[in-house]
């Protein structure tokens, strides 16, 4: 384990060329065979340039293992968001003392809470392969993940179950947030 839990820590996402994009705070939470848990209680500020709230439910993260190309966060039913999952494909997340980042490759794998899955954003993908010039095994790696976490998500797979989440979740609540 990295941490122990309850240990602070962030969350930098950027875009490519280095701009800002998504920035939050949330609680080292543990491991498993997925990856390293965050959770996000109630009263996280997430934040973007021109953009952000605080969340009025809990929420968690997980940095997955095995250098995977994407970022999952997992939602408490809110009325703000209608995402049960939202997956960001990115470059493989990296830990940077006690901030995990890397780069949104614009891909989402979106779970919502009625149970639909899908891929959004393939237009902003299509088009900032050209206006940002993805090189060609970043737009290869970007898309093999994104069909693996589809799939995987459509099927329940873990972590993508209500299972394994449940877990963290219970490990933010012990934490008194």
């Amino acid at each position: 384990m990295r941490f122990e839990a309850g240990h602070p820590v962030r969350v930098e996402f950027t875009k490519w060329g280095g701009r800002p994009h998504w920035s939050f705070a949330g609680l080292y939470l543990g491991e498993d065979e997925h990856g390293e848990w965050i959770g996000h209680p109630v009263g996280t500020e997430f934040a973007r340039p021109g953009h952000g709230w605080v969340a009025d439910w809990e929420s968690v993260s997980l940095v997955p293992h095995h250098d995977a190309a994407h970022f999952p966060a997992f939602n408490r039913p809110n009325t703000r968001v209608s995402s049960q999952i939202y997956i960001d494909m990115c470059t493989p997340p990296q830990w940077q003392d006690s901030t995990v980042t890397c780069i949104d490759l614009d891909l989402d794998v979106v779970k919502k809470f009625d149970g639909s899955v899908y891929i959004d954003d393939e237009d902003e993908f299509e088009h900032h392969q050209l206006e940002y010039g993805y090189p060609p095994e970043i737009i290869s790696m970007t898309e093999e993940s994104a069909e693996r976490v589809f799939l995987a998500v459509k099927e329940s797979r873990a972590p993508y179950d209500d299972v394994t989440t449940e877990r963290w979740f219970d490990a933010l609540v012990r934490l008194g947030m």
